[in-house]
């Protein structure tokens, strides 16, 4: 559920609901909600519509270099 607790409905209209994932790298995305979360990739509990789920990353995802090859990694 979103953290705003709205439905979540997608902008377009569609009724689309996204997860937003992390791999293991740190690298974030979306994937609609239903459909099975591809390997390697891991849901955070944050969903929402499409700009909601894209407002999520940018506010939570600061540094887009891979995990393995940060210099403080």
């Amino acid at each position: 559920m979103p953290v705003d607790g709205s439905a979540g409905e997608d902008d377009n209209g569609s009724g689309l609901v996204y997860d937003v994932v992390v791999n293991h790298e740190g690298q974030y995305s979306i994937w609609a909600v239903g459909r099975p979360v591809p390997a390697g990739w891991t849901a955070v509990g944050f969903q929402g519509s499409k700009s909601q789920a894209l407002d999520h990353i940018e506010e939570v995802w600061t540094d887009i270099t891979p995990l393995s090859v940060r210099p403080d990694a």
